[in-house]
């Protein structure tokens, strides 16, 4: 079913026709005790939740959705998760305390990301085949508004840690759309990068972005200040997860089945580690220790050591084709 030549963000660029990531408005909830990892398994239609505290960390939930989940975003609570089902053209809300859905909202065609603004009160869709962003209001799980324009393909999305801005990878045209959330609007021309853009990540200081081309095989790095690309770094083919103290990102290397870690000082490889067969999803945990890849031809979750940059244990067996992976961890 899947062409991995043109696998990108999460799950849904095998579907491209040429073949190629809160508060509520609800009273605070309680969470586990520890970060779990939801992941969308594709090929299963299901999401598989992993105790990342145990040892080893384990799957302790399965939770069916729509068909072909591909990507997963939580609320900065951890209380909801929004997985996007691909075929469904529906967006599951994953209530994490009981670990099963609470709503279902449709939105456009093939919805393939989603990003959380960091006030937890909207989730931004991308949908790939409508070629625009649908918005949902989280306190209603309805739509908020009408859908935005942005270019063609639309895959990965991130939103600014001040939240008002979202950046969305529109793979077709190898550029970045920048939406101003205020109003739910394009601002500007869209920024150029390198071919099938797919997978989008922003440093914590809402200094840069990073995004994955996988066309190209390489990562660009854009000054959000200017909205220019200031770096090219080889590598890519699938997603991008920053550290939370913005020294390293992560991104994997679905053809060659690997993790490159970029030292984001110097804007150059710091190593190389090899994983699972064809990775796709990355995230890195809360405290920053550990990284999470899922490998989406082996069905299974590869951890990474962020001290050491080499794989732990073993790799954790979850569901069918598992697309990305997010933590919903605590509030502090």
């Amino acid at each position: 079913m899947r062409d991995r030549q043109t696998r990108g963000s999460r799950a849904s660029w095998s579907f491209i026709p040429w073949g190629p990531v809160l508060a509520l408005g609800l009273a605070a909830q309680p969470v586990q005790a520890s970060p779990f990892a939801y992941v969308p398994n594709g090929a299963s239609d299901t999401v598989s939740v992993i105790d990342a505290a145990a040892v080893p960390p384990a799957v302790v939930a399965t939770i069916p959705v729509g068909t072909r989940p591909t990507g997963v975003a939580v609320t900065p609570d951890g209380t909801r998760a929004y997985v996007t089902n691909f075929f469904s053209n529906t967006v599951s809300a994953i209530d994490t305390a009981a670990n099963a859905v609470i709503a279902t909202v449709t939105v456009g065609t093939h919805p393939n990301q989603a990003a959380v603004t960091p006030d937890g009160k909207r989730v931004y869709v991308t949908n790939s085949d409508s070629n625009n962003v649908f918005v949902i209001d989280t306190a209603s799980n309805t739509l908020d508004g009408p859908p935005i324009a942005v270019g063609a393909f639309p895959a990965g999305v991130a939103i600014s840690p001040d939240g008002g801005h979202a950046y969305v990878a529109d793979g077709r045209d190898g550029a970045v759309s920048v939406i101003d959330t205020a109003a739910n609007a394009v601002l500007g021309p869209p920024i150029t990068v390198g071919k099938l853009p797919i997978g989008i990540a922003i440093s914590p200081d809402g200094a840069r972005a990073l995004v994955v081309n996988n066309g190209s095989r390489t990562v660009s790095v854009i000054d959000l200040a200017s909205n220019t690309v200031v770096a090219t770094v080889a590598g890519g083919g699938g997603e991008a997860a920053i550290a939370p103290d913005g020294k390293h990102a992560y991104v994997t290397n679905s053809p060659s089945n690997s993790v490159t870690v970029i030292d984001l000082a110097a804007n150059t490889i710091a190593a190389s580690i090899p994983v699972g067969s064809f990775p796709v999803g990355v995230a890195v945990t809360p405290d920053g220790a550990r990284v999470y890849v899922t490998n989406l031809s082996s069905n299974n979750v590869s951890v990474i050591d962020a001290a050491t940059n080499a794989v732990i244990g073993s790799p954790i067996a979850v569901g069918k084709s598992p697309e990305a992976v997010r933590f919903a961890a605590p509030s502090k």
